[in-house]
């Protein structure tokens, strides 16, 4: 089996990727900044080498790449890794020896869709700093495997959820009252009649993706969509989550002026941020190519993320028991 190093090893989806690496017989190195344990734990980071570092200071001093390349990996899983020139530098320190490079990107890379679902090989219409940095990366990524270097392979997950941080929720923002509201049957402000879509992804599906495509030769080169099988509505979502409490949601639909003035301004640019791209990615291609096979629904991911959430009291459900989600809507 393959050394292979973790970049971001205690994140979202590294907490799953580790353990899965280990019971596939790999050698692990898992790299983080070790600011806290991995959001899921388990017996397999006992047989995980672990080391501190701080990526973006040494990605400043230019020592980034070459601290990786000594580890001497057959495989690279960068999971942190946001601009061009952070990429470049791994790319370069890497390039002697050739280790395999999985690379993280995002559905962003593609803004408001003119075609739905979108695959991977729509042109790339990325806006704000965390997409076009992506989208970037991956054109970085793409080319340097058609020269020749290091092969790579670029995975785009969607909305990562699960247990253990708060999660995008059927408004399309991260406000915690969303719960409450639907939960208890309170109103539920929506722009643009709830028409906005989210594409969710369990964090152990994303998990699952990179470590199929791990030990899939023919996905080299390529990107890949890793989301739930499918996107979901605003007002799906809010209706599948009231319905887990025995409920019709209680739904205002609403212009962005009132949506602004009631959830305030910086719930209202994240559920802008979302919406305006509505993006509804395709995974036929992971499908085919890496036999990705997600286990959660957008709904699944979501009730595993609340479950959590209320346990550890970031999320008010009125005192209700969590029941085991139902058929979608």
């Amino acid at each position: 089996m393959s050394r292979v190093i973790v970049v971001g090893a205690t994140g979202h989806i590294g907490s799953y990727l580790v353990p899965r690496l280990v019971r596939g017989g790999h050698e692990v190195v898992a790299m983080s900044r070790g600011l806290r344990d991995p959001y899921y734990a388990s017996r397999e980071w006992d047989s995980v080498t672990r080391i501190t570092v701080d990526r973006e200071g040494e990605d400043a001093a230019g020592t980034f790449g070459a601290r990786v390349a000594a580890l001497r990996p057959d495989v690279v899983i960068d999971l942190v890794c946001f601009t061009a020139a952070s990429a470049q530098q791994l790319v370069e320190a890497l390039r002697p020896s050739r280790p395999l490079l999985l690379h993280c990107g995002t559905i962003w890379v593609h803004g408001p869709a003119l075609r739905v679902p979108v695959t991977e090989d729509e042109p790339r219409t990325a806006y704000g700093e965390y997409g076009t940095g992506k989208a970037e990366i991956e054109a970085l990524l793409h080319r340097e495997t058609l020269a020749g270097g290091v092969p790579a392979i670029v995975l785009h997950p969607g909305h990562i959820s699960g247990p253990g941080w708060p999660v995008i929720t059927p408004a399309g923002n991260l406000d915690p009252a969303v719960w409450t509201s639907l939960a208890m049957g309170r109103p539920l402000a929506l722009p643009d009649h709830g028409l906005g879509v989210l594409h969710h992804v369990h964090a152990d599906d994303v998990a699952q993706a990179f470590e199929r495509a791990l030990n899939r030769p023919a996905a080299i080169g390529a990107s890949f969509h890793v989301v739930a099988e499918q996107a979901m509505t605003l007002r799906g979502l809010a209706t599948g989550v009231a319905r887990w409490f025995g409920r019709e949601p209680e739904i205002d639909f609403v212009d962005w002026a009132e949506f602004g003035r009631r959830v305030g301004p910086e719930h209202a640019e994240a559920t802008r941020e979302h919406t305006f791209r509505s993006i509804t990615a395709s995974m036929a291609r992971a499908q085919d190519v890496l036999g990705y096979a997600p286990r959660f629904s957008s709904l699944g991911a979501l009730h595993e993320a609340l479950t959590w959430l209320v346990a550890n009291g970031q999320a008010d459900i009125g005192g209700q028991q969590l029941p085991a989600p139902s058929p979608l809507i």
